[in-house]
C-alpha cells in the first residue's frame, strides 16, 4: 500500500490561468483512461440553490456531525445527508439547519466534461478539480520511472489545501506524485520537480499529504 504526495506548481488570483496551467500539466500524463472528479464546499443556503441551477447533475451533501445518526437506519437520516441531486435539494430552509456547509461533487466524468462549468459555477466558494488515473513517463536522466497509480493533478480553487478549509483568494495547481520517504526526506520530490519542468512550471512550495 502507497500514499501520494502532492506539490504546489503555480499559484495566481487568475482563475483562467490557473484552470489553463492545470490542464496543461495534466495532458502531460493523460491517457484514454483519464477521468476528472469536481467537488465544492457551500456555505450558505443562497450558494447551494444557486450552485444547483448551474450544476444540477450535482450531488450535493448537508453536513453531519459525527456519530449524530449512530444506531439509526438509512431510512431514518435526512436526505440531504445522504445525498440528493440538484434538482431534490429541499425547499425549505429549515432542512438546511446544521447542515452546512454543504458539499457539491460530481466523480469519474470524462476529462473536459465539466472543468468550465465547475469553474464558472464556484464563484467565492472553495473547492477543487481533480485529474486522476493519469499516467507519468520516465524521467531516466533524472533517474525516475513513470508512474500511473499516484498520477493525479488537483486544482484548488479559492483554497490552499486539500482539505478545503483555508480560504484564500488564489487557485494553486499540485502535481502529485508517489510519496517515498527515508530519514524525513521525500525522495520522489525531484520528479515532481522533473513533472512541472515539462510544462513550464515549478514547485514552489512544500508538499501536502490526504
Amino acid at each position: 500500500m502507497s500514499d501520494d504526495i502532492a506539490y504546489p506548481v503555480f499559484r495566481t488570483p487568475d482563475v483562467v490561468l490557473a484552470l489553463g496551467a492545470a490542464r496543461r500539466l495534466m495532458e502531460f500524463g493523460r491517457c484514454e483512461y483519464s477521468e476528472v472528479s469536481v467537488c465544492a464546499m457551500l456555505g450558505s443556503v443562497a450558494e447551494v440553490r444557486r450552485v444547483a441551477k448551474a450544476l444540477p447533475a450535482a450531488l450535493f451533501r448537508g453536513h453531519e456531525e459525527a456519530w449524530e445518526f449512530e444506531g439509526m437506519s438509512w431510512e431514518e437520516h435526512p436526505a440531504l445527508v445522504l445525498g440528493v441531486r440538484g434538482p431534490d435539494l429541499p425547499s425549505d430552509p429549515s432542512a438546511y439547519e446544521g447542515r452546512l456547509p454543504v458539499e457539491c461533487e460530481l466523480r469519474d466524468l470524462p476529462v473536459g466534461s465539466i472543468e468550465d462549468a465547475f469553474t464558472a459555477a464556484i464563484g467565492s466558494n472553495s473547492g477543487e478539480i481533480n485529474w486522476e488515473h493519469l499516467a507519468w513517463p520516465d524521467a531516466p536522466e533524472a533517474g525516475f520511472h513513470g508512474e500511473s497509480k499516484h498520477a493525479e493533478v488537483t486544482l484548488l480553487l479559492n483554497t490552499g489545501t486539500r482539505d478545503l478549509d483555508d480560504r484564500t483568494d488564489e487557485h494553486t495547481v499540485l502535481v502529485h506524485v508517489r510519496s517515498s520517504s527515508f530519514g524525513g526526506r521525500q525522495m520522489r520530490e525531484p520528479y515532481a520537480h522533473w513533472l512541472a519542468e515539462q510544462v513550464g512550471l515549478a514547485v514552489i512550495g512544500p508538499g501536502q499529504r490526504w
